[in-house]
């Protein structure tokens, strides 16, 4: 009976122990929940951010060498077109008044209508030719003026850099969502243009 007794006391003194343990280690380590996060409204960014971006398409509306670029593509093409209607409505011109001279008997020998016939064929050759010249000739300014262009705003990031030490200046089109307050297009074109227009 006594052991008995006594290991009935001796359990119950180790459930009062581990009791009290147990409530000392709520009271000394509370649970906690994690701490959650919210998302940034976009205001503000840390200070350890160092990337910026720029809006190509809008650097490409407002800026001077940008624009001067884009009219002189406009006009190039169509000095090509225009080119091309005056080849083609000589030509035509020229074939009409082969039929027109066919028709009222005008050739008076085989020979002299293949003759017209032959020179309308070399028109036609030699206007290819010289069409064909003048895209190429079109195509390769027009690559010179846009490796101008790109060169022009690659060498002022590069100098626009070297007094903000960037670690990355992104193109907008490359990024789904950046920060507003990243964006340094409006000090990249008011550099582009302040440059452009000393040296123009």
């Amino acid at each position: 009976m006594k052991k008995t007794a006594l290991g009935a006391a001796g359990l119950l003194m180790l459930c009062a122990v581990a009791s009290c343990s147990d409530s000392a280690k709520t009271t000394a380590a509370p649970e906690t929940t994690p701490s959650t996060t919210t998302a940034d409204s976009g205001d503000s960014f840390a200070s350890s951010t160092n990337i910026r971006y720029i809006d190509l398409d809008t650097i490409m509306e407002y800026y001077h060498l940008a624009k001067d670029v884009q009219e002189f593509t406009i006009r190039t093409y169509s000095d090509l077109e225009q080119a091309q209607r005056t080849e083609a409505n000589k030509i035509q011109k020229f074939g009409q008044s082969i039929e027109d001279k066919a028709r009222s008997n005008g050739y008076l020998t085989e020979a002299s209508y293949n003759a017209d016939v032959q020179k309308l064929n070399k028109m036609n050759a030699d206007a290819q030719n010289a069409i064909a010249a003048q895209q190429r000739k079109a195509e390769q300014d027009l690559m010179a003026q846009n490796q101008q262009l790109n060169d022009s705003i690659q060498s002022f990031i590069n100098d626009y850099n070297k007094g903000h030490h960037y670690d990355a200046i992104l193109f907008k089109a490359a990024g789904v969502y950046f920060n507003p307050a990243l964006e340094i297009t409006k000090e990249v074109i008011e550099g582009l243009n302040s440059r452009y227009n000393i040296v123009k």
